[in-house]
């Protein structure tokens, strides 16, 4: 007979899966020192860093995007002189140190601003990539840009495009702007400190505490440094980052590292610098500890004495039964009719049973009988369903009741430091982006000005000049230029959505609604000598989304004065101008206001608790009217901290309790069980004088060896003779 199915493979798992549950539990339940830094402050310096890194990042390549576009727009059928390129330049931006205009054939300085820029670097750089000029189609070739270090040992990031002369004039100039390498808008402290590294390991920038000279930061420059170089992870941060500790036994330092590298396939021309942003700070140590270990050796051991326990009824009541059953069956399908059947204990094993010797007598002469069904006993499916439930009382209160971690949960105050900082870094990215946004505007504005051409004429520059700023920059929904009474003269994109009958608004970034279904905010700049004429850029809301994403940040709103949501992390889960989620985040939105670095609270409320903070614009520039400012909301249980990775062991413990029992179980009810009170039906039906209905098995295991004697048997009652 073959016993590849049947009962004893759901048993033999259900005992290898049970014992090797009470094996994992005992093994992951084990005690959570605070001897060391916890993974979830290092894991919050590490987004620290990420945060600093794509800050640093963005902030060069804007630089980058701005030189290259102010180039292109200042390229028109007559040269611009140096000195006006220049001075339309410095009203616009003020971010650069010093520009200049060369003419890279002779090495002639043309027009200067600001600090004294490093010719020799720059015309190396171009004669470097003169073979490449021609392959742009005589456009120009717009530099990568380079680090410099200067004398007085700071640094300075070069930034080259080419400035195009008139029509017919194909010589080119550069225009360079050199720019200070600054430690990303990331609030330092007394116990923070934060460097920006090259490829080398060699410190760049540095703010807070001078740690750079320190052991563990020169390990951790070093660290950095290779990063950089590494290929980044898909969907994670554009570049390789990590974490790692340093200190002294009694007061360690948690350090995170970030490469402010580009993802494959981007376009970044910072992200080729090969700059990290490391960033430390000083953890006092928490000597505490989540004992565990008890606990999980307690329910391991209970889980093994019910896995022998069941294993022992199943094999008693379901397995040995069936093998009687079989045994008996093919005994009387051979004809060995001298012994009766015995009675067997469980309810279908027993009304086979007394089928099987009602059988044997009617083989013998006797007349076919009911035999009745078993009654008072317990059947197959009852012990399964017995076995099942004490299974579960042992999974269940894993999965939902002990070693909850609750509201009472030990949060280190530097979890609660990191949020405000981190919400802080990305209220100084909005104001920043939408800052920036708005000298692009001016930009064009100082491009469009009148210059005595026909209206005509003037139009159709200001539409070539418009489109091409919105090419370039997917920040804007639309550009378009308004009158002096507010009429739109030219647009490039969507359908303006400035308030019809009202003038442009004074140079400013300004929110345009408070209601609706997505906010409109734009960014005004006059056009100088336009007569009334200023040039407009609507922001994407899907731009002010993506400013405001960032992982292990939790929940993040962008908010405006009245705490009326303007942007969220989760575009599918907010509804524009609604209110924020919970009147704590209301108060603390207002308290926030009233320092300049924010707020962050640990709120503990029915059983959890979550990190808060919130973080206003700050700096001023062209937003300094909006009044907004950033909120964000943690979960505590989304952090690794050591009572929510015992919570999450032990619930996993009782959720492979839950699978083991559900599993085997199940398998043993469809392959056993059920076929099994069919079988019982059948067996009594034959007993009692059904001689037509043919019996064949459905599966090739103990059951179906069963009905394929019983089908020898009716074969054998079918006969004249009744006998063989």
């Amino acid at each position: 007979m073959p016993l590849l199915g049947g009962a004893r493979p759901p048993i033999a798992a259900l005992l290898a899966l049970l014992l090797a549950v009470a094996g994992a539990t005992a093994l992951v339940l084990g005690d959570r020192d605070r001897t060391a830094v916890d993974k979830a402050v290092l894991t919050s310096q590490q987004r620290v860093a990420e945060d600093g890194a794509l800050t640093l990042r963005a902030s060069l390549d804007e630089s980058v995007t701005d030189l290259k576009r102010a180039a292109a727009l200042f390229t028109g059928p007559e040269a611009v002189p140096a000195d006006t390129v220049l001075d339309k330049l410095g009203k616009v931006y003020n971010k650069w140190r010093g520009t200049a205009v060369i003419d890279p054939a002779s090495g002639t300085l043309l027009a200067a601003r600001g600090e004294t820029i490093p010719l020799a670097t720059v015309l190396t750089g171009h004669d470097d990539s003169k073979g490449d000029k021609d392959d742009q189609g005589g456009k120009g070739q717009d530099l990568t840009p380079q680090l410099v270090k200067l004398p007085s040992g700071d640094t300075r990031m070069l930034v080259t495009a080419a400035l195009r002369g008139g029509a017919g004039d194909d010589r080119p100039r550069l225009l360079v702007a050199s720019g200070t390498l600054n430690v990303p808008g990331i609030s330092a402290g007394e116990n923070r400190s934060l460097l920006v590294v090259d490829s080398a390991g060699t410190v760049l920038a540095k703010d807070g505490p001078a740690v750079h000279r320190t052991a563990w930061a020169k390990r951790a420059a070093r660290t950095a440094a290779d990063a950089s170089g590494r290929t980044p992870e898909p969907g994670g941060h554009p570049g390789a980052s990590g974490y790692l500790t340093g200190g002294t036994d009694k007061r360690r330092t948690a350090v995170g590292y970030a490469a402010a590298g580009r993802a494959p396939g981007e376009n970044s021309p910072a992200g080729a610098l090969g700059l990290s942003v490391v960033t430390s700070v000083k953890v006092t140590e928490d000597p505490s500890a989540v004992r565990t270990q008890a606990f999980g050796l307690v329910a391991a051991a209970v889980l093994l004495v019910l896995a022998v326990l069941v294993t022992w009824v199943l094999l008693r009541t379901v397995q040995r039964p069936l093998i009687q059953l079989y045994l008996e069956s093919r005994r009387v399908s051979r004809g060995e009719l001298d012994r009766p059947v015995p009675r067997l204990r469980s309810r279908e094993a027993a009304r086979i049973g007394a089928a099987l010797e009602s059988l044997r007598k009617q083989l013998l002469g006797g007349r076919p009988t009911r035999t009745g069904r078993a009654r008072g006993r317990f059947g197959a499916r009852g012990t399964v369903v017995v076995c099942g439930v004490v299974l579960l009382a042992w999974a269940a209160p894993l999965l939902l009741l002990l070693n909850r971690a609750g509201s009472g949960v030990t949060v280190p105050k530097q979890l609660v430091e990191d949020q405000r900082r981190r919400t802080d870094t990305a209220a100084d990215r909005v104001r920043k982006a939408l800052n920036e946004g708005w000298a692009d505007v001016a930009s064009v504005a100082q491009t469009v000005a009148t210059d005595g051409a026909k209206d005509s004429a003037r139009g159709g520059a200001e539409k070539a000049v418009l489109e091409t700023t919105l090419r370039e920059h997917p920040r804007y929904r639309s550009v378009y230029v308004l009158d002096g009474d507010g009429k739109v003269l030219s647009r490039a994109g969507a359908a303006p959505r400035h308030p019809s009958g009202k003038g442009p608004r004074e140079d400013s970034v300004a929110q345009l609604n408070t209601s609706g279904k997505e906010p409109v905010v734009a960014a005004y700049a006059a056009v100088p000598g336009g007569g009334g004429r200023t040039v407009v850029g609507e922001y994407d809301p899907q731009f002010l989304i993506s400013m405001v994403t960032r992982p292990g940040l939790g929940q993040v709103w962008l908010v405006d004065g009245k705490h009326r949501i303007v942007a969220a992390d989760r575009p599918h889960g907010f509804r524009a101008f609604a209110k924020l989620p919970g009147s704590h985040l209301n108060d603390l939105a207002a308290k926030s206001r009233k320092d300049s670095d924010g707020k962050a609270v640990l709120h503990r409320a029915e059983g959890s608790a979550t990190l808060a903070a919130a973080a206003p614009f700050t700096g001023g520039g062209a937003v300094k009217g909006l009044d907004w400012q950033v909120v964000s909301e943690q979960p505590a249980a989304w952090l690794d901290l050591p009572e929510y990775a015992a919570q999450r062991h032990t619930m996993l413990a009782g959720l492979l309790g839950v699978t083991a029992a559900v599993a085997c179980l199940g398998w043993l009810h469809i392959v056993v069980v059920r076929p099994l009170r069919a079988l019982a039906g059948k067996a009594e039906a034959l007993a009692a004088g059904d001689r037509k209905t043919v019996l064949f098995p459905q599966h090739h295991d103990e059951a179906g060896a069963v009905v394929r004697h019983l089908e020898l048997i009716r074969q054998q009652l079918a006969r004249p003779s009744g006998r063989t």
